[in-house]
C-alpha cells in the first residue's frame, strides 16, 4: 500500500519530516492518527528503521490497536514485530516488569484499579484513626494522585497546613500498603518508571539507546511525569515526534497540562513545527463557529481550520422554557431525524457537561420509545460480579494482594467477619509477612505455624480457603486461563451464589460469561497479560461497538468520536461553563471549559444543535438560568431556529467586558442560586379541561402548577399519544371547554 496516497501537503510534510524533534499541531478531524501511522510506516519502509527501535505511545488501548492495524496494512503485518506500541501505562508496566530487580516489588505485581485505590486510602485513614468525614477518601486519593503526577514522593509531600500533614501521613501509609500488597496504582506505573530512569543511569541508557524514534499521540494530554518520561526515553537519539492540539486539552482535572506543548518548543529550540488545519469531518459552518469560540483563549497557536465539505446546515440554537422542555425538544428532534430524515441512530449524539443531566433526556427518549445508549453508566469492569472474579484471579497471580484477599475471602460468604480480618492483618504484620502468606500457611491445617493465633473455628475457615488457593496457584501455569477461570468458579460455587434466576441474577451471570469470553482471548497469552490489560482498560475502550442507536454522553467522553448530528445541551452559565467558587485558577478553568465546548462542537460532521433552558429545576424549585457566555462568541450568521424565549434570555443575560469575567467584576449567578419566590399567578387551566395546541392538536389537561412565576401545564394529546409540559404564557393554547 502506498503510504503517501491521499495525504495533503501538510500531512506529507509531517510524515516525511527530517530526524530530530517534531511538533505536529493537529486540529480536530485533521487526520492525526493517519499521520502517526504513516510516519511509523515511513520510518520502517523508507528509512529502514527496525521496528524494535520504535516506541509509539497513546492514551487508550483502542487507539493503540487502531494505529498498529494501520501500520500493518501499510508495511505488512510481519514487518511490525518488535515495535513497542501501547498506552503510557501499558508501556511502563512492561518496562517495570523487566527491571523489577531495581524496585521494592516482585515481577508478579498487580495493578489496582480506581475502586481498589480508594479502598486502600480508606484503610489507611482507618488505621491512622483519621476523621473519615473530614478527610474523604476520594479527596485524599485525588491529592495523592496529584502529588505523584508532579513527581512528589511520600517523604517529600509539602506540608503547609494541618490538612497537608494528615494527607502526608495517609500518603505514606497508602504507599506502604501498596508495596506490601505487591501492587501499584495507575500513577505508580509512571512514577516508578521515571524514578527508575532517574536513579539508574544504566537502565536509562539501555532504553534511550534502544528507542531511536519516540512517537506520541494526544500530546496535549500528557502530565508532568509523562513529559519527563518522554524526555528521558528520547534523550540519546533526540527523535521525538509528538502530535497534539492544545485546543483539545480537556483533562486538567486528572493532571493533563496543555502547556507541555509550549514546553516542548522551549526545550527543543529549532524543532520542526507543522500545523494540520484541513478538517475532513465537519462543514465550514461548524468549523467557523468552533473557531469563533476557541479563538478567545490565550496561550495557544492560532489555527485556520478549513474544510472542503461546503458550508452545510446552519447551527440550530434552541432555548426552551424549562429543562424538561429542553429534553423534550431534543427527544422530538431525534425522533424526527430518525423517522423523517432517515438519519441512522448511531450518527446521533447528545452531549452534556455532567452525567446528572442525562436523566431528563433518558426519560424523554423512553417516553417516545426511542432506543438509546448512555455512555458513562457503570463500567463493565466496575460491576460487582466482574470485580469478584478478578479478585480471585489476581489473588492466584499474587497472594500478597491484600485488597483482593479481603474481597474474595467472603465471596461467597464464609463467616469470616471484619474483626477476624483485622486480626489476620495484625498477625501478618507481626510475622513480617502478607495476609495471603498467612492464609496459605493455614492451608496446611494444624501443622501451620499460625493455627493457634485464631480460634479453632476461624483457623478451620482460613485453612479451607488457604488449601483452595494453594491448589489454584499450583495449577495456574498448567491450566489454560479459561480452564483456571472455570475451576475457581466451580470450586467456590459462584454461579449458585450470583444467579438466583431473577432477571438481575441472569444479567449478573451474563457479565461473568462475558468476562470468560475475554479470558479465551488470552488463553495463549496467559494470566499476567490478561490482568494487566483489564486493569489498564479505559472507558472509551469499553464503548460498545456497532450500536445503531443515539448516544448520550458527557463532553469529556466525546473526545475522539464523531457523529453526523450532535446536540450539546445545558448551555447555561453554571453548567457550561461550569462556575466554581473554589477554583484555584479561575482563568485556567474557564479556558478549559471553553476547550471542552470546542471539542463537543467539533464532533459534529453535518449539523450541530445548541440547546439550553431559561429555568432549571434544582433543590426543589425552578431557578433562573442565564445563557452560556460562549454562545455570545458565535456569529449570528451561523445560527438559525431561535425560540420565542431567546430575546427574553438575551435581555436577562449580563454584558461581559471580557470573555472570562462579568463587566461588574462579580461572578455570574449559579443555576443553584436560590430561586425567586413565585409571584401571584392566576391559574388558567385545571385537570380535565380540553385544549387545542397548534402543532399537537387537541388534548386534555392532566395537571397544572405555579412554578417560578408562571403556570406549568401537563397535557395529554391524542394525536401523539403522550403528554407534554408547557409554560402557559408561551404555549398559545386554545380552551375548548371550561
Amino acid at each position: 500500500m502506498d503510504m503517501f496516497s491521499g495525504l495533503n501537503p501538510q500531512q506529507r510534510k509531517a510524515v516525511t519530516a527530517d530526524l530530530g524533534p517534531v511538533l505536529v499541531l493537529a486540529g480536530p478531524g485533521s487526520g492525526k492518527t493517519r499521520v502517526l501511522a504513516n510516519r511509523i510506516a515511513y520510518l520502517i519502509g523508507s528509512l529502514g528503521v527496525h521496528p524494535y527501535a520504535i516506541l509509539a505511545v497513546t492514551f487508550t488501548n483502542k487507539a493503540a490497536k487502531e494505529m498498529e492495524a494501520r501500520v500493518a496494512r501499510l508495511v505488512g503485518a510481519g514487518l511490525t514485530n518488535g515495535m513497542l506500541l501501547g498506552t503510557f501505562h501499558g508501556v511502563c508496566a512492561r518496562i517495570l516488569r523487566r527491571e523489577v530487580e531495581h524496585l521494592p516489588y516482585k515481577s508478579n505485581f498487580v495493578i489496582f484499579d480506581s475502586d481498589d485505590q480508594e479502598g486502600v486510602v480508606k484503610r489507611a485513614i482507618r488505621d491512622l484513626n483519621v476523621d473519615e468525614k473530614r478527610f474523604r477518601a476520594a479527596s485524599v486519593h485525588a491529592a495523592i494522585s496529584r502529588a505523584k503526577n508532579e513527581l512528589i514522593l511520600p517523604d517529600a509531600y509539602p506540608i503547609l497546613t494541618y490538612r497537608d500533614e494528615v494527607v502526608s501521613r495517609i500518603y505514606q501509609l497508602y504507599q506502604q500498603i501498596l508495596i506490601n500488597s505487591n501492587a501499584m496504582d495507575f500513577d505508580d506505573l509512571l512514577l516508578w518508571t521515571t524514578t527508575l530512569m532517574n536513579e539508574n543511569p544504566a537502565v536509562l541508557e539501555k532504553y534511550a539507546r534502544r528507542f531511536e524514534h519516540v512517537l506520541v499521540d494526544e500530546f496535549q494530554d500528557t502530565n508532568q511525569v509523562q513529559y519527563q518520561l518522554l524526555h528521558q526515553l528520547s534523550s540519546y537519539h533526540k527523535n521525538l515526534f509528538v502530535v497534539g492540539d492544545e485546543d483539545q486539552s480537556i483533562y486538567r482535572w486528572r493532571g493533563a497540562d496543555y502547556r507541555n506543548v509550549l514546553r516542548f518548543e522551549e526545550d527543543n529550540p529549532g524543532a520542526l513545527k507543522i500545523l494540520l488545519e484541513q478538517n475532513y469531518r465537519s462543514t465550514t459552518t461548524v468549523l467557523d463557529a468552533a473557531r469563533a469560540v476557541i479563538d478567545r483563549n490565550n496561550r495557544r497557536t492560532p489555527k485556520h481550520l478549513f474544510s472542503d465539505r461546503g458550508e452545510g446546515e446552519k447551527i440550530v440554537l434552541h432555548e426552551a422554557p424549562t429543562d424538561k422542555l429542553e429534553a423534550a425538544f431534543v427527544a422530538d428532534k431525534i425522533g424526527e431525524l430518525l423517522k423523517v430524515n432517515r438519519i441512522s441512530g448511531g450518527e446521533i449524539a447528545v452531549m452534556y457537561r455532567t452525567n446528572a443531566q442525562s436523566r431528563l433526556l433518558e426519560e424523554a427518549l423512553l417516553q417516545r420509545g426511542i432506543p438509546h445508549r448512555v455512555v458513562g453508566a457503570q463500567r463493565f469492569y466496575g460491576r460487582r460480579e466482574v470485580k469478584d472474579v478478578l479478585a480471585y484471579l489476581r489473588l492466584v497471580h499474587n497472594p500478597s494482594d491484600e485488597i483482593s484477599l479481603v474481597r474474595a475471602i467472603n465471596v461467597p460468604p464464609r463467616g469470616i467477619g471484619e474483626k477476624t480480618l483485622v486480626t489476620l492483618q495484625a498477625v501478618a504484620r507481626q510475622a513480617n509477612a502478607s495476609a495471603g502468606d498467612i492464609v496459605l500457611d493455614l492451608g496446611r491445617g494444624s501443622n501451620s505455624l499460625y493455627w493457634s493465633a485464631f480460634s479453632a473455628r476461624t483457623s478451620m475457615l482460613f485453612s479451607e480457603f488457604g488449601a483452595q488457593l494453594a491448589s489454584w496457584i499450583a495449577h495456574k501455569d498448567d491450566l489454560p486461563l479459561p480452564s483456571l477461570f472455570d475451576r475457581i468458579l466451580a470450586d467456590i460455587g459462584y454461579r449458585a451464589y450470583i444467579d438466583d434466576q431473577s432477571e438481575e441474577g441472569l444479567d449478573r451471570w451474563g457479565n461473568v460469561e462475558e468476562l470468560r469470553r475475554i479470558a479465551f482471548e488470552y488463553q495463549d497469552r496467559g494470566l499476567v497479560e490478561f490482568l494487566e490489560n483489564q486493569a489498564l482498560v479505559s472507558d472509551q475502550d469499553t464503548l460498545p461497538e456497532m450500536m445503531n442507536v443515539p448516544t448520550l454522553l458527557t463532553l469529556h467522553a466525546a473526545k475522539g468520536l464523531e457523529f453526523s448530528r450532535v446536540f450539546i445541551t445545558g448551555l447555561d452559565d453554571g453548567l457550561l461553563p461550569m462556575l466554581r467558587d473554589t477554583a484555584e485558577d479561575p482563568e485556567e478553568e474557564m479556558a478549559e471549559e471553553r476547550r471542552l465546548f470546542y471539542v463537543g462542537m467539533t464532533r459534529a460532521k453535518d449539523c450541530l444543535y445548541l440547546v439550553r433552558a431559561d429555568t432549571r429545576y434544582a433543590r426543589g424549585a425552578f431557578a433562573e438560568a442565564l445563557p452560556s457566555r460562549f454562545l455570545q462568541d458565535i456569529p449570528g450568521r451561523l445560527l438559525r431556529g431561535r425560540s420565542p424565549t431567546r430575546e427574553r434570555g438575551r435581555r436577562r443575560s449580563p454584558s461581559y467586558a471580557t470573555w472570562d469575567s462579568p463587566s461588574s467584576g462579580g461572578s455570574a449567578p449559579s443555576l443553584l442560586d436560590k430561586p425567586r419566590p413565585d409571584k401571584e399567578v392566576t391559574r388558567l387551566y385545571r385537570p380535565g379541561m380540553r385544549v387545542r395546541h397548534g402543532e399537537y392538536g387537541e388534548g386534555i389537561v392532566l395537571s397544572s402548577a405555579v412554578r417560578n412565576g408562571d403556570e406549568e401545564v401537563d397535557i395529554f394529546f391524542e394525536k401523539i399519544k403522550r403528554s407534554k409540559v408547557f409554560i402557559a404564557s408561551l404555549a398559545r393554547l386554545e380552551v375548548l371547554n371550561k
